[in-house]
Formats: C-alpha cells, structure tokens, sequence
C-alpha cells in the first residue's frame, strides 16, 4: 500500500511523534502509524513500551513533544473538541464516580459531548454489557468486573467512531471477557475502528486484523496478522523416537535439531518461508542411520513466540 493510498484510508494518523518528559525519559520516539478505518489494530509491547503514552496523546490526555496527530482528519490540538468527540477510550485504572448510579454517569458522559439524550442508545448499551440491571446502583457497590463494564459504556455513550481499549481484560473474569470482545465484534460491523493494547497475545492473535510491536517508545513494524505470522513463524516437526539417543546422530549435527533431555524426542526447526523445509531429506537421513521414530507433529510459532523474538532483536 503506498503512502497516499494509506493516509486516505486512515482514520487515525500519528506523523513523527515523539513524548519526552521533563526528567529526560523519552517515552516515544518519532513514531509514524496510520490505523484504518474499520479495522481492529493491536499493539503489543512490554511494560513500560510507550503504548498507554501513544493512546493517551491521541486521546488528548498527554501533550506530544513533537511531531502530529490527525483523527478523521482532525488535529488533536488546533481542532481538539472535535478530534475527540470521535474518540471513546476505556483506560486500565478503574477511575470511576464512585457515589453516582450506573446510568447517571453514563447519561452525564455522552451530555459531555454535547450529544443529545438518546435513552434508547444507552439502554442497548447496559444490556449488550450485562448492566441493565443494576443502572441505579452506585458504582462504588458494583464488583471489579462491573465497574469494568460501566468504563466501557462510558467509553461509548457518546457513539465515538474510533474506539481505544488499553488492556482491556487485564485482570477481569472469564464472562466479561467474553462479552466484550462479542460487542467488539459487533462494534466494528457497525464500522467503529478498535484500538488495542494487550498482554493476552492470544487476544490479539484472535481478533486483530494487523499487530503493531512497540518497545522502548519505539514503533518496530506494523504487519498484517496473518502476513507477520507467515512472515516470522517458525514451524516445528517433533519426531517420537522408538529408542531414545543420548546425543543428535552424527553427520546430523549442523542440522537445526535439538534433542529433548529424555533423549526421547526429536525436534527439527525449518523456515516456513522456505521452499524445501528439508523435511524429506532429514528422514531419509534417519533412516539411513537405523534411527526410527513411531509419531511425528509439526507446530507453528504462536504470535508470543514471535513477539517475544521481535522484542529480544532476534526477529
């Protein structure tokens, strides 16, 4: 995809940014991204990569150092009311009105939008989260998982296009987890562009349509899911072994094979890119030196095998 081709497709574009504190520590570091309208995007990093700085640039909470960001073709600063009129984000920290019922907080954030009551809007909400039934209780006698849900009609009461989650499921039960990533669903069908950041890799291998990996306030690639597994993953063919080696047969040993402890069980790495995976040849091999084998499975790397390697340099 060509560069016009990107900024006309994209409903978030981040040109050159980068966040240095007053202490020095520079949190992002000239960071280029277009997200595209309708996607879901994932960005992945450890603690402490810059992904809650970025999001928060975005969303106007953090002041940049340099550089710009546009949404829909809004700048966040010289056009900040109607940049983030578009944006709905739902934080980690569990910052709620505490005293307030379920549904005044939610009424009280689509008004601050200047968006014009829509009870209708807002009930499909509470119910697609579960929290119909308790819209007058007070939100500091609702559990964690609760309160999580009412960030996240908070986040959408006022029918933002773009819609930011900063690790969304950390720390939250099974059941939400699973209704929420059902309305991110159908969020998206409905043409909502979703932003995420997580630490359950799995997530993001589920559900996003492209993966960013950020380390150290820098923006290490932007792939298609699939491509940067096609690209990066490693696959794996285990052979069960009929008698277990003590050591990999010789003439064997420049061969990207390693030997489990037991002795019991062979595993050879290939390249998926590859266009002979040297497969056929090693069997042969094995043949020849009488080592025979009674099962065989091939495994392919998980989106945490890559990222791990991406983040160690390896990659």
């Amino acid at each position: 995809m060509t560069s016009s081709e990107s900024i006309a497709d994209a409903i978030v574009s981040v040109r050159g940014l980068s966040k240095t504190y007053k202490s020095g520590f520079q949190a992002l570091k000239r960071v280029d991204l277009d997200i595209r309208r309708g996607e879901i995007f994932a960005l992945l990093g450890p603690n402490g990569a810059g992904k809650t700085t970025l999001i928060s640039i975005i969303c106007g909470i953090v002041n940049g150092s340099e550089g710009s960001v546009t949404v829909d073709g809004h700048d966040i600063v010289r056009d900040y009311r109607a940049a983030r009129g578009l944006i709905g984000l739902v934080p980690q920290e569990l910052s709620t009105d505490a005293f307030e019922s379920v549904w005044a907080t939610v009424k009280f954030s689509r008004g601050l939008f200047g968006k014009a009551p829509n009870p209708v809007y807002l009930e499909r909400i509470l119910r697609e989260l579960s929290l119909w039934e308790k819209r007058d209780a007070k939100i500091m006698t609702l559990s964690g998982g609760m309160k999580r849900r009412v960030l996240i009609a908070k986040a959408l009461a006022h029918e933002p296009r773009v819609l930011f989650l900063d690790e969304p499921t950390a720390g939250v039960d099974v059941e939400l987890r699973h209704d929420m990533w059902q309305m991110v669903h159908r969020l998206r069908k409905s043409g909502v562009t979703i932003i995420l950041t997580t630490h359950y890799i799995e997530e993001a291998e589920e559900m996003a349509d492209r993966i960013g990996v950020i380390t150290s306030g820098e923006l290490m690639l932007v792939e298609e899911k699939h491509s940067l597994m096609r690209k990066l993953g490693k696959k794996q063919l285990s052979l069960q072994l009929q008698a277990p080696l003590s050591a990999i047969p010789p003439g064997l040993e420049s061969w990207p094979l390693e030997l489990s402890d037991n002795g019991q069980t062979l595993t050879y790495t290939f390249d998926t890119q590859g266009e002979d995976t040297g497969i056929a040849e090693l069997l042969r091999k094995l043949g020849e030196l009488g080592v025979d084998f009674k099962d065989l499975r091939s495994s392919e790397s998980s989106l945490e095998e890559i990222f791990v390697s991406i983040v160690r340099g390896r990659a």
